[in-house]
């Protein structure tokens, strides 16, 4: 059994063995890889999307700035979509106060998943983020 991260409701679990597909770090992709490091430590899913959607606005090529993720674990078995959600955010609240422009969530239970193990799909930009000089003061500093 593995011991789920310290903001699981849950108590201990046997994990599946099916975790989404397993992706080295890549230093290129700091901001990816962060979120993917603890979503896994805190959430320990079953299955684990992260999206970089930053292409799709108008920031600058390579930008980390946008992202849509989609968590399925058995943490949210009776959890409200809302305390889902809320979870999320809280185990990425350093990456969305310093980098994170927008994170799309999908949080699902292993059940929901298999009913419908379909990812949702981002709005075209509407070049909302070009004067919103918040967005480029997160993509010019980095975390502390």
């Amino acid at each position: 059994m593995l011991s789920r991260g310290p903001l699981c409701a849950r108590s201990l679990c046997t994990r599946l063995l099916h975790t989404g597909p397993l992706m080295a770090p890549d230093p290129s992709r700091p901001v990816e890889t962060s979120i993917r490091a603890k979503l896994t430590e805190a959430l320990q899913p079953e299955h684990l999307e992260v999206h970089n959607e930053s292409h799709m606005h108008a920031v600058p090529p390579g930008s980390e700035s946008h992202f849509r993720v989609l968590v399925v674990s058995p943490c949210f078995q009776d959890l409200s979509l809302l305390q889902r959600h809320r979870l999320v955010n809280a185990t990425l609240k350093d990456e969305l106060s310093t980098r994170i422009h927008a994170l799309a969530i999908q949080a699902k239970t292993p059940e929901q998943w298999a009913a419908d193990p379909a990812l949702g799909k981002s709005p075209g930009c509407l070049g909302g983020s070009k004067g919103d000089r918040s967005v480029q003061e997160k993509l010019q500093t980095g975390p502390d």
